[in-house]
């Protein structure tokens, strides 16, 4: 089967035509080319391209830590495939806007030279919560870990912050003009953040090279806050051979998702950006409690029904939210728990958006799979979840159905052997645990972790006595004991 090009799909007629591939021209730079940015910011994109007609938008897509969606894309032109799942589906949709694909690893100059570029104006992210290489301890860029020092020491840089602010470096050597770095990554406050990271990477070099390059970051750069949200789980290769049959090409670079997406940004861009509004994103000045939503309402409960799931053999969150006693703790979470301790934005209704964020979860069709979701814990449960046990508690509350996600985190580390834990503090949880998997010796073993939990968390009375509920209710009753604690308890 011939694979998908711009000479293979003019030959076949494809399935629904792209953008006119000659007329786009550069003008982002997106690091972190995984399967999400190709499903979300990509197709937000393409789609106000062809609404305003401006195609001054086309993508430099740079993978990070793999070149496998270089090898995927290169040999199709940059072209590949969004199939939507669910209810209310869009056709097959071929997506052009991404205009050249570069390993950030083996090419990290290429990727400086692309940010300093003066047709680029605007640089996204979709790197994960581990690729800001934050130190938890102080909140800032850990200028500790290795690869942030090699970066400083003037080498070509690989972490995403080094690529970044060298690109602003050399950008501001070759007056190239002002530049928006939009995060698009579940992290609270992700632009400001990313801006912090950026001005401390640029504060650890030089003074000779800090000073001027802070100052210019100052006058040209801005970091708008963004949220964004659509569920796109791993492409399996039933996807592909899916793909294949009705568009009657090979793509090895398509991408599954649901129906839905959904993108909230901060408008404070330094220069010119894509009219993103036209192809459905929405403008807002208050970006925090969409964010807040989302963390803690729906990545929150997606992360409890990857741990509940795991822990009773579940495959995937559709599996996992069809128990009618995960589902309930996913409401309980919802509504006990994280509702009364955040603002939603004016336009969400609270019901209608948790009734909505269980309805995606149900989607059988993405496959979506309770190890996925599962990976990286230790970065994800202090936004997802510690901060709404801290609210409660702060506020005299019990937290009780955070504690139970947590607690079946920690069941997840526990019982993972040492080389299936995918988590990038893997080894650093390992030390931890003890010999024995039994609440009493788990809970304070893991609490012990500074990095995920800190002290007044760790020595909480209350928190502690409910992840040793929790842990010994899943430990030693089953799927079956959980599910009636849950219902009856």
């Amino acid at each position: 089967m011939e694979r998908l090009s711009n000479t293979t799909l003019a030959a076949t007629g494809g399935v629904a035509a792209p953008l006119p591939r000659e007329s786009i021209q550069p003008g982002i730079v997106h690091l972190g080319l995984g399967a999400f940015a190709r499903a979300h910011t990509a197709v937000f994109t393409e789609n106000a391209m062809l609404a305003s007609g401006d195609f001054g938008w086309g993508i430099v897509g740079v993978t990070q830590r793999s070149d496998a969606v270089v090898r995927q894309l290169v040999p199709q032109d940059g072209l590949y495939t969004v199939t939507e799942r669910g209810g209310n589906s869009a056709p097959l949709h071929v997506m052009s806007s991404i205009v050249e694909a570069v390993s950030g690893r083996d090419n990290p100059e290429t990727v400086v030279q692309r940010i300093a570029a003066r047709t680029t104006s605007v640089v996204t992210l979709t790197i994960t919560e581990k690729g800001y290489r934050i130190d938890p301890r102080t909140g800032s860029l850990n200028v500790a870990d290795e690869q942030v020092q090699a970066d400083l020491a003037g080498n070509p840089p690989l972490t995403a912050l080094g690529q970044i602010t060298r690109g602003i470096q050399q950008r501001a050597r070759q007056d190239s003009g002002p530049l928006t770095v939009v995060s698009c990554d579940n992290l609270p406050g992700n632009g400001e953040l990313t801006g912090k990271l950026v001005r401390a990477f640029a504060s650890a070099l030089p003074h000779e090279e800090a000073s001027p390059l802070l100052a210019w970051i100052d006058a040209n750069v801005t970091f708008p806050n963004t949220m964004v949200d659509r569920m796109v789980p791993a492409t399996t290769s039933g996807d592909l051979a899916d793909v294949e049959r009705q568009l009657g090409l090979r793509d090895e670079g398509a991408v599954v998702a649901e129906p839905f997406m959904q993108w909230v940004i901060e408008d404070n861009f330094a220069g010119r950006r894509p009219r993103w509004e036209d192809s459905g994103a929405l403008f807002s000045t208050d970006v925090a409690a969409w964010e807040a939503a989302k963390l803690r309402l729906l990545n929150a409960s997606h992360s409890m029904l990857a741990y509940l799931g795991l822990a009773a053999g579940k495959a995937t969150i559709a599996d996992a939210v069809a128990d009618v006693s995960f589902r309930t703790a996913c409401e309980r979470l919802m509504f006990d728990d994280v509702l009364p301790t955040i603002d939603l934005p004016s336009e969400l209704d609270a019901e209608t958006y948790c009734k909505q964020v269980l309805e995606r979860f149900s989607n059988p069709a993405l496959g979506h799979t309770t190890a996925k979701v599962g990976s990286d814990g230790s970065q994800k449960i202090g936004l997802r979840l510690l901060s709404t046990v801290r609210d409660n508690l702060d506020a005299g509350r019990e937290p009780r159905w955070a504690a139970l996600a947590v607690a079946a985190w920690m069941h997840h580390v526990a019982t993972t052997p040492p080389d299936a834990l995918d988590d990038p503090m893997a080894s650093e949880l390992q030390v931890l645990l003890p010999a024995g998997h039994d609440a009493s010796a788990v809970v304070p073993a893991l609490l012990a972790c500074r990095s995920v939990f800190d002290e007044g968390l760790a020595s909480n009375a209350g928190f502690v006595q409910l992840l040793m509920h929790w842990y010994a209710v899943i430990d030693h009753n089953g799927p079956h004991g959980l599910g009636n604690e849950i219902l009856h308890g």
